[in-house]
């Protein structure tokens, strides 16, 4: 993409943002008791953010290719990518997407290439989201045959039959209606599963394993994706959304946000549909994190931060976080490497395979968040 083309669709971003739409302030101080509900009111502002991706991994004579994940949700709401712009010495670098339409920058370099470098700087705007389950719609909505069919199917890691068919439907007994079910699931998920640290990256979200094992831990590619897949096993559309923390929590959470160096932030996100709400958000994997990291560490699940979290992480998010895509299974175009669960962390191979992209000190890739003005 060329430079006009970039700062023109970010101007046109911009411009986006409603009059009357003032920046929330800072609704509490770190380290208080409660931190302050980050439901947002229809007031909140939308923020502007930068992104730079850099990698510039080792030359070892061989070919390389490199896939960097692109804000690829356009959500009319909360998330609005406003465009990209690249540079670097690679012979090739375009934009290419998956079956799914989930966007990445796409750079070969020859073996000729003694210091490969790729710099990509990607805008976008975001306002935190929340969902008035007091009112709901008169109308119910729907999504089209193709759209329920896709956020209802089974993936490699997300079976919706055997033990993950039986604990949904299990979860779900009594419950009346689609809202009862997905909050019934949230809370099975909160209650039943815990935050490992040794765990490498966000996971990989293998559910049929968790459940099999009893084991339920892991990060949030694990947590969120046994919801989704809870979710969909009990017929209820749902979808995990990868991503990357931009910034500090305004609202108290130390354990909620990742400013500056980005690089380790990545962080999954999930959303369930419901007829009377559309799309509502959750993250019962973050009212995890909040027990385990969140000052003074540890905390009990009736901790006056975790109750908090607990309430908010069922239909809201704060949006200091990037949304690249949604998608599962995915195939790297132009890889001959096996699939990957999602696109959430840089790619790379050379002809002895793919690099190791939980890695990026090895690696050697950093993202880097600003927030603009």
């Amino acid at each position: 993409m060329n430079r006009r083309r970039f700062f023109k669709t970010s101007a046109l971003a911009a411009s986006l943002a409603l009059p009357g739409l003032a920046r929330a302030a800072n609704a509490t101080t770190a380290g208080s008791a409660a931190p302050q509900p980050f439901a947002p009111s229809p007031a909140s502002g939308w923020r502007r953010f930068e992104v730079s991706s850099r990698v510039e991994p080792i030359a070892d004579g061989q070919a390389l290719r490199v896939w960097l994940p692109l804000p690829s949700m356009h959500e009319a709401d909360w998330f609005r990518p406003m465009g990209n712009l690249w540079q670097g010495n690679a012979d090739t670098m375009v934009v290419a997407r998956d079956a799914s339409g989930a966007e990445m920058l796409y750079a070969e370099w020859t073996s000729a290439t003694t210091a490969p470098v790729l710099e990509v700087v990607s805008r976008f705007t975001t306002r935190d989201r929340a969902i008035d389950f007091a009112r709901p719609r008169a109308t119910p909505l729907a999504l089209s045959a193709a759209e329920h069919a896709t956020y209802t199917r089974a993936t490699e890691l997300l079976p919706t039959d055997g033990i993950v068919r039986d604990t949904a439907l299990d979860i779900v007994r009594g419950a009346r209606d689609d809202e009862e079910k997905a909050r019934a699931i949230y809370d099975w998920v909160v209650d039943n599963t815990f935050r490992e640290p040794t765990t490498r990256g966000c996971g990989i979200g293998d559910i049929e394993a968790m459940l099999e094992s009893g084991n339920l831990s892991g990060k949030c590619a694990d947590l969120n994706a046994l919801y989704v897949g809870l979710a969909r096993a009990a017929g209820l559309p749902a979808r995990d959304v990868y991503g990357v923390r931009v910034a500090d929590s305004r609202f108290g959470y130390k354990s909620l946000g990742k400013s500056g160096n980005i690089s380790k932030a990545q962080h999954c996100r999930a959303e369930v549909f419901l007829a009377r709400f559309g799309w509502v958000p959750v993250d019962p994997a973050d009212v995890r994190k909040v027990v385990l990291e969140e000052p003074p560490g540890k905390l009990a699940l009736d901790d006056p931060k975790v109750l908090a979290a607990r309430r908010q992480l069922f239909g809201a998010w704060e949006m200091n976080w990037l949304a690249y895509n949604d998608a599962h299974d995915l195939k790297l175009p132009g890889s001959a490497g096996p699939s990957l669960p999602y696109l959430m962390y840089p790619q790379a191979e050379n002809a002895a395979g793919r690099f190791d992209s939980l890695d990026p000190d090895a690696f050697r890739y950093v993202l880097t968040a600003t927030e603009l003005g």
